[in-house]
């Protein structure tokens, strides 16, 4: 399995950024999907989450800004983001897991849980 996330950048605050991770090699039934982020000296933490029945989870730190979503068919895997900030300043990650939801996706960032991949950097500038 593997995931490889691209889309990371440099902005300005309030800006907008899509980040997409490419899987390779993962499949389930059932499953969710989600993205991560870990500023720096902070621990890594869920940001938004979906499963395979299309449910999908956000952190309150990112609901009604951030859009997850995914294209099954190209085994992609989004993250739109808009109305960034300095705090949306971190290292992002994407991580899939068999026979998990989108709620409980986002219970945890203990890396040895699921499949993971190698981060993108998004830094908002104010």
């Amino acid at each position: 399995v593997r995931l490889v996330e691209s889309g990371g950048a440099s902005v300005q605050a309030g800006g907008s950024l899509r980040l997409s991770c490419q899987l390779s090699g993962f499949t389930a039934s059932t499953y969710s999907l989600g993205w991560f982020r870990q500023a720096p000296g902070r621990e890594r933490v869920g940001i938004a989450a979906i499963d395979n029945d299309g449910t999908t989870k956000y952190a309150d730190s990112v609901k009604g800004r951030f859009t997850i979503s995914e294209d099954s068919g190209k085994n992609i895997l989004y993250l739109q983001m808009d109305s960034l900030n300095a705090d949306d300043t971190a290292m992002y990650y994407c991580a899939a897991r068999v026979a998990s939801t989108a709620h409980m996706m986002l219970d945890t960032a203990d890396t040895d849980f699921g499949f993971w991949g190698q981060g993108t950097q998004v830094t908002v500038s104010s």
